[in-house]
Formats: C-alpha cells, structure tokens, sequence
C-alpha cells in the first residue's frame, strides 16, 4: 500500500505521465542542484538550531543573500514559539489511505499547535487547499488527538510574510474527502495519460518524447 505524499499527489494533478515515471517506474531525472542550494541550507540551519544545537559556523557559511533570509525565518513570531520537533516524518490513514510527508516543524503555544513550513521559494496560490495543507494537518490531527488549536503556517521567506489555515471541523471533512477522492484516483489509474501544458519546464519531457515512438 502506497504511503501518498503531497508531492505525489500534487504531481499526479499535474501530469499522470509523470507521475507514473517517477513514481510507478521510480525513473529519477537530474535537476540543477542550485535550484535547492538556498532552501537546503536554511532548512538544515533550522533544524539545528531548534534542536539546540550550536549554529555560529553555519551562520558564519552563509553567503549574502541567504544571511537575510535566516534573519527573517529567526525573527518569526512562529519560529519563537515553544518547540515541539522538526523534520519530522507523519503519516495517518485517510479512509483506505495513507499519506504522509516530513514536516519542517512543529511549534506550540500552551495548547495551540503550530505545523511551520519554510517556504524560500513562491508559497502555493491556494495555500488552504494545497496537498501539503491538508495532509500535515490531517497527521498532525491524528497525532495530536487533544488540542485547542492546529494551524498551518506558510513562512513567506521572500515576502517576509505567514500565509496561516487552521483545521477546522469543516475543513477537516473536506480535506478527508478530497485526499481520499485523489487517492482512489491514483490507485484506480491504468492509462496515466500525459498533460501536455507543462511539458516545457518539465524533466520527464524528452522520455515522454521517446515513449512516443
């Protein structure tokens, strides 16, 4: 039984054909690793630090423009909150599903929780319907059992800004079901048709034209 994250999931949305390349044929494509450097470095500087550790060399490795970039993850009013754990793997079962994904932190405030995603890059359009959302927030439930609040907080390091979305009674349900509706999809899929409006950014685009002939 598969264990669906939301880059699976958002993946499938996006093209079945590639899905089932890197998913169903595990076919892995290289990417350039600078598109990761930044994100890499901040989410390890993160971590550390919230583990207690001491980070002044790490700092002191960081270049000019990631230097304010961590300044402004630090200066978060989410990231000063009491720590619960960071770069912690959660799953749960969704119906007749499992999903899960790592999550970048957990944070509380007496008991209200905080799931914290550190975002250097663009934070999603639709932040309170994206996979990740509703999959962190469902683990987390399951997990937590008992609380007063649970909220996911997108910290927009370019934009120096929170995109927030807390599980609701009402947003649980509709979360439950549209995790479990793309999850029978994906299960159910045979033809993994290709979704040609991307192709041009995409790495999966010269075997996609090779599996043509």
């Amino acid at each position: 039984m598969n264990n669906f994250s939301p880059n699976m999931l958002k993946t499938y949305i996006s093209c079945p054909k590639k899905y089932y390349f890197k998913y169903i044929q595990n076919i892995s494509m290289p990417q350039p690793a600078s598109f990761f450097e930044k994100g890499k470095k901040i989410h390890a500087l993160a971590n550390y630090y919230l583990r207690g550790a001491d980070i002044s060399n790490m700092i002191n490795e960081l270049d000019d423009e990631e230097k304010p970039v961590w300044q402004k993850l630090f200066e978060n009013e989410f990231f000063k909150k009491t720590y619960v754990n960071s770069e912690y793997n959660l799953s749960c079962k969704i119906g007749d599903f499992w999903v899960g994904g790592r999550l970048d932190a957990l944070m509380q405030d007496g008991n209200d929780y905080f799931i914290l995603d550190y975002k250097t890059g663009s934070v999603p359009k639709n932040p309170e319907t994206d996979f990740q959302t509703m999959v962190y927030l469902m683990c987390a439930d399951k997990k937590l059992k008992n609380y007063n609040s649970l909220k996911f907080v997108y910290i927009d390091l370019r934009n120096d800004q929170n995109a927030i979305i807390e599980l609701t009674t009402e947003r649980k349900k509709l979360y439950e079901k549209a995790l479990t509706e793309i999850c029978k999809r994906i299960t159910e899929e045979t033809e993994y048709p290709q979704k040609t409006d991307s192709c041009s950014f995409c790495e999966y685009s010269k075997l996609c034209f090779m599996n043509d002939y």
